[in-house]
This record gives C-alpha cells, structure tokens and sequence, in this order.
C-alpha cells in the first residue's frame, strides 16, 4: 500500500490543479496546473498504465504521461484566459490619505 500513496497524491494534486485552472483560469492556477503536471511525470510509477510507444527498452510514452499532456494544455489555455501580465498599479492606503 505505501507504494501507491504518493502517486495517488500526485493525481489528487493534478487533477485538483486542472480543474480549479478550468474553473476559474488565472496566471496562479495555471502556474500550479504546470507545476502539477511536472510533478504527475516524475512521481506516477506504479500507476503508469499501458505502453504506447516505446523509446528503448527501460522508457517509453504511457497513458498516465498522456495526462500531463493534457494538464499542460489546459494551463496554456488558462494563461492565454488570463491575459497579458499586467502588474497591478500600486494601491495607496487609506490611512495614509488621511491628513490629520
């Protein structure tokens, strides 16, 4: 069982990631739907699945890499959602407006 519980966290944390980028897309959600696709790569060993096309006999293309592919997809639609990085302008505080 132990085998299994970081690669099953790393799904929850993909498909957590993607989702939230799909429902509501911004440069943050789609960084962590990035970050969460790199870490599905490295991290989905026992949960690989079928081999789809085979690069030499230890690597190779799997069904669980085709979703880092498409995580990866679903962040470049939601930067392209997002916009234009634009920083925000610098807010003054109230406070600080005030003359007493």
């Amino acid at each position: 069982m132990a085998p299994l519980f970081y690669p099953l966290v790393f799904m929850n944390f993909l498909f957590a990631a993607t989702t939230l980028c799909l429902a509501r897309p911004s440069h943050l959600t789609a960084g962590a739907t990035v970050v969460a696709a790199v870490v599905w790569i490295f991290g989905n060993g026992p949960l690989e699945g079928a081999i789809l096309w085979r690069l030499n006999s230890a690597h190779g293309l799997t069904v669980s890499d085709l979703l880092s592919a498409l995580a990866l997809g679903i962040a470049m639609w939601g930067f392209r959602e997002a916009g234009a990085w634009k920083p925000s302008p610098k807010r003054r505080r109230r406070l600080l407006n005030r003359r007493y």
